[in-house]
């Protein structure tokens, strides 16, 4: 493993967007799209974590996250290692960080936790001598999910400085949204945030973004509308009044697509309510860079673990 100062990162961990800099995002996007086009031109991939071991610790429910973690280590020649909470000694009582420490005793190279609660990976990179990636904590941030969405938007946008970016739903509750944010203004974008006043964290201004009720007010100058999962499990009672209520009036269908820019993206994290957030014509219709955002899961989270602790990189 490269000591933080060694690698092109300068960073022991990736925890969330907040506090990364212009260029150490700018060095993420870089590598990962070296990786795309390399991979699209069919071209071997260097096996820079060959010998390299990642443990993939989830104690939430993952598809995209998990799956991709682990494609993007053995891609590069690694091996992993999953553990859930149901699979771990966690299940018997004993810590989060006793967990980890016991991993770390066994000599893997970096550790992804994915965890309920806000700042679980904070901690752990505070106690653990090997890397931590943060792929979600609480609803505090989700770092990778906010850089894939900032290399869709390169892809397809060709910029990011002064790109108008709409995040629609479930703000208070959502990791994304927040890692969004803060990632998209540092590479100088325009962020406005639009939900029911229950959805929205107290005081958004500060985040330095818009803040909407009325979706249709918000859509027509925008270049992107990211839309969030509405998170039933995090929710209090009365938070929305019935999901066909919050459909009519957050949920993104044809018809306020008509009231947007020909060319405007839509894009959404992961899981879909079909019908909810996205109206089926919608989520698979040609405005639609949902897919693009996996696929490129895959490819940023390579990048991110070869910068961390990949060998030879060029």
């Amino acid at each position: 493993m490269l000591p933080s100062s060694l690698n092109p990162l300068g960073l022991k961990s990736v925890l969330g967007t907040e506090f990364l800099k212009k260029d150490q995002i700018q060095t993420i996007l870089d590598r990962a799209q070296s990786l795309k086009s390399r991979m699209e031109r069919s071209e071997p991939v260097e096996q820079t974590l060959k010998d390299k071991t990642v443990i993939l610790l989830f104690f939430e429910p993952s598809t995209r996250t998990r799956a991709s973690f682990e494609l993007a280590a053995k891609r590069l020649g690694g091996t992993t290692l999953n553990l859930s909470k149901q699979m771990s000694s966690a299940e018997k009582g004993e810590t989060l960080v006793d967990t980890a420490r016991t991993i770390e005793a066994m000599a893997p190279d970096l550790l992804v936790l994915r965890h309920p609660s806000a700042g679980s990976a904070h901690v752990l990179d505070q106690k653990l001598k090997i890397p931590v990636v943060n792929a979600g904590d609480g609803f505090h941030e989700h770092p990778t999910q906010a850089l894939l969405d900032l290399m869709t938007l390169l892809e397809f946008k060709k910029r990011l400085e002064g790109l108008r970016v709409l995040i629609v739903g479930d703000i208070a509750h959502s990791r994304v949204a927040r890692s969004d944010i803060y990632a998209l203004k540092t590479m100088g974008a325009r962020v406005s945030v639009c939900g029911p006043p229950t959805l929205l964290p107290p005081f958004a201004e500060r985040m330095g973004v818009e803040v909407f009720h009325h979706l249709e007010r918000a859509v027509s100058d925008q270049d992107v509308i990211i839309a969030l999962r509405i998170q039933f499990e995090r929710l209090g009672a009365g938070q929305i009044p019935s999901r066909g209520e919050y459909s009519k009036y957050y949920g993104i269908n044809s018809t306020l697509l008509g009231r947007c820019r020909e060319d405007v993206l839509v894009m959404h994290p992961g899981p879909v309510n079909r019908g909810l957030e996205l109206s089926p014509e919608v989520a698979d219709g040609s405005q639609s860079v949902i897919l693009n955002q996996v696929s490129n899961g895959v490819i940023l989270r390579m990048a991110i673990l070869e910068l961390l602790v990949g060998d030879k990189i060029r």
